[in-house]
This record gives structure tokens, sequence and C-alpha cells, in this order.
């Protein structure tokens, strides 16, 4: 009779193993919800829908865009120096002009009439005046004269005294005749002293006189040539060479005194006058430099005057071309320029997008290596202009990161790409 076989029993049976295993993977799936998932909130985007820019190193200046507007560099403005009706217009708007052209003519008849009037009054006061002077010479000559006739007299009366002087020396004629001719030739020498006193003191007087009405005559003449170029000023002339412009009349309008009529817009170069916003107004300075772009061509331009009234939140400045200026531009037209704030200096910069409307600056979302994901970094962003941000800290020269609008992102702190 054989023996029976003893079977002995498997420790590691196919079911224990598959048991071991699942309950080990229970146990590292648990152990990886608890220490190691990523617990970061995430969201499914589509990798085409957002825009991704490469942080590099570059040349970065700060700069704000003006919108600049083309005028000439000096301007002479018309205005109506006399008021009146619009009688005659001798050109038009855009005429180039020289010194002197007549523009148009105003037509006032009550001025015409009062020049009229003061004109009649001055030249009457100013034949009064030459009559005086004439009257003041006239007595030169009477004195001249008056003097001339006892200096005769002097003569005579002195030939007389001197013979009868002699003639009571001898005794031939009485005391009586030789006194009265003494007495005639004293008072006739006497009379010849006062008329020289006379003299002098008349031709003082009429040299004053002569003078104040020479002073006065002039006055007259000169208020004449007012009257005139007061009447002339009805005749509006071209105060200097160039472009008429901003010049709109009809005959028979009225223009009153000061009015504005136009402009002359001289062709010597021109200048740019832009508003800039009034947070602005405290780093902006004379000589500060801006420029912009034209048919190609990079022009600079540095600002000359500072307009410091601000109106409806902007103020203005003139900018005037530090060298040449273009051919083709016009009074009136519409530049862009880059008003710089610094010069160029070595930074880490970031292209501009819509994600800073939604982070301040103060955080981004940065591509992982493996370009599957992007997560929230924060970063911190310095000046800015109209291409890029300077990165001050928080990211690389080489990192990609999504700069487009983060709208619809949330508070997702990692944005998976599918």
């Amino acid at each position: 009779m054989g023996m029976d076989r003893v079977i002995e029993k498997k420790k590691w049976t196919v079911k224990k193993i598959l048991n071991i295993t699942w309950i080990s993977l229970l146990v590292l799936f648990i152990v990886y919800l608890l220490f190691f998932r990523d617990k970061r909130s995430s969201l499914y985007v589509d990798k085409n829908l957002v825009t991704i820019a490469t942080v590099k190193a570059g040349k970065f200046q700060e700069f704000i865009p003006v919108d600049g507007v083309v005028y000439p560099k000096n301007t002479v403005y018309i205005d109506a120096v006399q008021g009146g009706i619009v009688e005659k217009v001798y050109v038009e708007d855009g005429a180039l002009l020289s010194k002197g052209d007549t523009i148009l003519k105003l037509s006032n008849p009550n001025m015409e009439l009062s020049f009229m009037e003061q004109e009649t009054r001055i030249y009457d006061a100013i034949n009064n005046l030459q009559n005086t002077k004439i009257g003041l010479e006239q007595n030169k000559f009477y004195r001249q004269k008056d003097i001339v006739d006892l200096q005769y007299q002097i003569d005579k009366t002195n030939t007389d005294f001197e013979r009868k002087k002699k003639l009571y020396a001898d005794k031939v004629i009485s005391d009586k005749e030789f006194e009265d001719a003494k007495r005639e030739y004293d008072y006739t020498v006497k009379k010849l002293k006062i008329s020289i006193q006379l003299k002098r003191l008349d031709s003082i007087s009429a040299a004053s006189r002569s003078y104040q009405i020479d002073a006065s005559m002039a006055r007259m003449q000169n208020n004449l040539l007012m009257l005139r170029k007061n009447l002339e000023n009805l005749y509006i002339k071209a105060p200097a060479d160039g472009q008429l412009s901003s010049f709109s009349v009809e005959i028979g309008e009225t223009k009153s005194v000061g009015e504005h009529l136009g402009q002359i817009d001289m062709k010597n170069g021109y200048k740019l006058r832009a508003n800039i916003d009034e947070r602005f107004i405290s780093r902006v300075f004379i000589g500060q430099p801006a420029e912009f772009d034209f048919a190609g061509k990079t022009y600079d331009l540095s600002i000359k005057k500072i307009y410091t009234d601000v109106t409806n939140g902007s103020f203005q400045v003139d900018l005037y071309f530090d060298g040449d200026e273009p051919q083709q531009i016009k009074r009136g037209q519409t530049l862009q320029l880059r008003l710089k704030f610094s010069s160029e200096t070595d930074a880490v910069i970031v292209r501009r997008g819509g994600f800073y409307q939604e982070t301040g600056g103060n955080w981004i979302y940065i591509l992982d290596p493996s370009g599957e994901f992007a997560v929230k970094r924060k970063i911190k962003i310095g000046r800015q202009n109209t291409r890029y941000y300077e990165v001050m800290e928080g990211l690389k020269p080489g990192d990609k990161v999504i700069v487009s609008s983060y709208d619809g992102f949330g508070d997702k702190e990692k944005l998976v790409f599918k």
C-alpha cells in the first residue's frame, strides 16, 4: 500500500500577490494625494488663444506717445485796427503774400468825415502858429531897426555936441545951447542902451516861444500823420512775407476794432504743438527731447515752450525741430510723437499686453519649460513705454510668459494647455 504525499501550502499565491499589489497602489495613491499632488487650482485653456512672449535683455527708454499738430514756427496775426464794413477783398485764403500787399479794404464814412474835420482844425492851428512865428521874426527886425535909428541919432547928436563943445569953449554959444546939445546926446545914448537890452530880452523870449511853436507844430504834424495812418488802416495789408491762412471775410461784413481777420504763416519752418496729460506736468521741461517717424526717417525735436494752463486734464507744449524738417508735412497735420523721459539703458524687458490691466504688474503667468502649462509668478514692473515693460524682479531673459488679457482666468494659479 502506498504512502500518502504531504502537499506544502504555498505562501505567495497569485491572489495574495494581487491583493498586496492593489493595497500598495492604494497606499501610494493616498500618499500622492496627501503629499505630492499639485493642489494648485487649475484651468484648461487653448494655447492658441493666448499670446506668449519671451522675456529678453535689451535697450529700454521711457517715453509716452503724444499727438503733435503741425504749426508754422512763426505766425503774425492780422487784426482790424479800425472798424468798418468790408468794401473790397483783394486776395483769397492760402495766398502767398509779400509784406505790404493789400488784403482788403474797409469803409468807415464816420471816421473819414471826422478825419477831414480834424485835419482842417490842425491846418488852421498850424497856420496860426506859423503866423505867430513870423510875427516874432518881424519883431526882431523892428528892434534892429530901432537900434539902427538910434545909432543914427547918436551919430547926429554926437557930431552936434562936439561942434557946440568947441564953440562953447570959444564962448561963441550960450550955456543953454551947449547944455541942450549935451542933454540930447546923453538921452539918445540911454535910449540906445535900453533898446539893446530890450532886443536881448526879446531875443531870449522869441527863442523860447519859437522853440515851443516848433514843438507844437511838430506835435500837430505827428497828429496829422496819425490821423492819416488811421485812415490808411482801413486798408488791411500783409505785415510780413508768408502765406495767408484762417482768412474768411465777405464783402458787406462789419468788422469791429481788434477783430481777428486772419494770420500770416511765415515760411521759415514748422513747430509741433502737443497736448500732454496733466499727470506728467512735473516731468516735462524745456529742452526735453522727442522724436517721430515720418516717410521712413526719424526726426528729432525738443520742447521750447510750456503752456502751464491745464484744460480738460491736459496742458500744451511747443516742440521745435533740432535738425532737418520733413518737407512733406503740412500745417494742421497730426503726427504721433514719442516724448522721452529717459535715455536708453540696459534692462530686462517684456512686451506690453493686456495682462497688466488684471495684475497691475504684480504677477504674471510664466510657462513651464515643458510648454504644457503656465503658473503664476510674482514680479515687479518698473518703467514702461508703448512697447515694453521694464521688469525689475521675478523674470530673467529667456523666460516665456503670457502677455495677453487674463480676463476669464479668474484666480487660477495654473493654466494647463490643451
